[in-house]
């Protein structure tokens, strides 16, 4: 949430925030020395460039997205997922650059393998008590900060309820402030009511409150401007939670224009250095994937050509991002080719699909050819799957948010995919229920998460019994 990490911004958190970073960068390093004088390698001038390298980026990678959750401590699973993952990315960009300027093979294959194996569990133990010592010093009684909500309404008693269970926050709800009565508001259990909002100033000057959260309708802007105006003679922090946050927003964020503050109510989380970490991770798993198929691919193919007539690989219109068409690459398992305006979805024991098909479909192994969609930049490993042309534009009417799913590149799995929304959409509902998971994923991603679907991919196409 935009306030949740606005609130956090002390000088203890980014002091302690800057000791994890720091603590990665120590230890990525530290670990590659030890690693070289246990295998007796002289400190040399290349690897004195590989310290630096690696050590910038460390400092850029780690605490990853999903590290900085508010909730400690973490799940001890979803932290190391996610310091894997970092560290997964880092160990791949230097085997890209080490490609790139042909170095690679002035190091040692084993101290590096051993420096790739013993790295992560330090990385993991030292992010735990880093995180021990964040939650001891915000939740400490003279780090607490005194916050008092100005609107009993909802949203008011919603804030509330995140930052009562979200102890990192290090702040502590005193009241609420409201001009309807008691007997016009709900009975929340969130804080008491403390008086009305023209009483609001003198209790924050004469009780020393550090947070005043507005928290009031849009339409009532001019109470709002008042409310400030008479707030400016004191030294408390401000900040102002409009009901548009009622709404279902998608990677909602602040940014700004010339210096005009603007909120991101609906955009890609693909933005800036997350932009990058996703492309290069999609490049490098894609790579890896079709290294490792190429000879199960030629199988596939000539086990199509032999056994049915027709193409082997089968091209289909369909979605990619922003909404703009896209041909996307599959094995084809169907005695028809269909991209027309009209598209029937496969069903269980359809007569159009091969033999051969029916075992490419079960196993996923059909969309195989899409990472090479992946390497042109059409598709991302994990995303929205992209639905026909045909299908888009039935459901576009009928679903609310159904395009904004287009946002970023389709995937050859997603969320929706690994959560039992795999093979024909037959109602409407269903097809809600696969797009509200979309969207889920637009929400919360991190490249933990990515890793974390492909892994319950490869579980799920061995036991799904929807795919047909």
């Amino acid at each position: 949430m935009l306030l949740g990490a606005q609130s956090r911004q002390n000088i203890p958190y980014l002091l302690l925030l800057a000791l994890r970073r720091v603590s990665a960068a120590v230890i990525t390093v530290a670990a590659l020395r030890c690693t070289m004088w246990v295998y007796d390698i002289a400190f040399t001038e290349p690897y004195q460039a590989l310290f630096i390298i690696a050590a910038l980026l460390a400092l850029m990678l780690f605490p990853s997205r999903t590290e900085d959750a508010d909730v400690l401590p973490p799940k001890v699973v979803n932290l190391s997922i996610a310091i894997i993952a970092s560290w997964f990315l880092l160990v791949a960009l230097l085997l890209i650059f080490g490609y790139a300027t042909k170095t690679s093979s002035i190091f040692s294959r084993k101290a590096l393998f051993t420096w790739m194996l013993v790295t992560p569990p330090l990385l993991i133990s030292a992010d735990i008590v880093a995180r021990i010592i964040i939650s001891r010093v915000l939740l400490s009684v003279g780090n607490r900060r005194r916050v008092i909500i100005a609107g009993a309404s909802e949203l008011g008693h919603q804030l509330a309820t995140k930052i009562q269970s979200s102890p990192v926050s290090g702040m502590q709800i005193q009241g609420f402030f409201d001009d309807r009565g008691m007997e016009r508001l709900n009975n929340h259990p969130s804080g008491p009511l403390l008086g009305n909002l023209k009483e609001l100033p003198a209790y924050v000057r004469e009780n020393g409150i550090d947070l005043i959260f507005i928290v009031l309708p849009i339409r009532n802007i001019q109470r709002v401007t008042e409310l400030l105006d008479a707030l400016h003679d004191t030294t408390a922090s401000i900040y102002y939670v409009p009901d548009v946050f009622v709404f279902d927003l998608i990677q909602c964020r602040t940014s700004s224009i010339d210096g005009m503050p603007v909120v991101a109510l609906c955009e890609t989380p693909f933005q800036g250095t997350q932009g990058i970490v996703k492309r290069v991770s999609d490049y490098v798993i894609a790579s890896i994937i079709l290294i490792l198929t190429s000879p199960l691919m030629i199988a596939i193919a000539l086990a199509i050509k032999l056994t049915s007539p027709g193409k082997v690989i089968f091209k289909q219109r369909r979605y990619g991002l922003d909404g703009r068409e896209i041909i996307v690459y599959k094995f084809r398992t169907m005695t028809v080719a269909e991209d027309s305006d009209v598209i029937r979805q496969a069903t269980k024991d359809d007569d159009r699909i091969t033999k051969v098909g029916a075992i490419l479909r079960k196993y996923s192994l059909d969309e195989l050819p899409q990472f090479i969609n992946v390497l042109q930049g059409r598709m991302s490993v994990v995303g929205p799957r992209p639905h026909a042309v045909a299908h888009n534009e039935e459901y576009r009417p009928l679903i609310k948010g159904y395009m904004v799913r287009h946002k970023v590149n389709p995937g050859i799995t997603g969320l929706a995919q690994v959560m039992g929304y795999r093979g024909e959409t037959s109602t409407v509902d269903a097809m809600k229920k696969r797009v509200e998971l979309d969207l889920e994923y637009l929400r919360n991603w991190s490249l933990a998460l990515d890793l974390r679907i492909i892994l319950r991919t490869v579980q799920t196409v061995w036991n799904d019994k929807m795919a047909y």
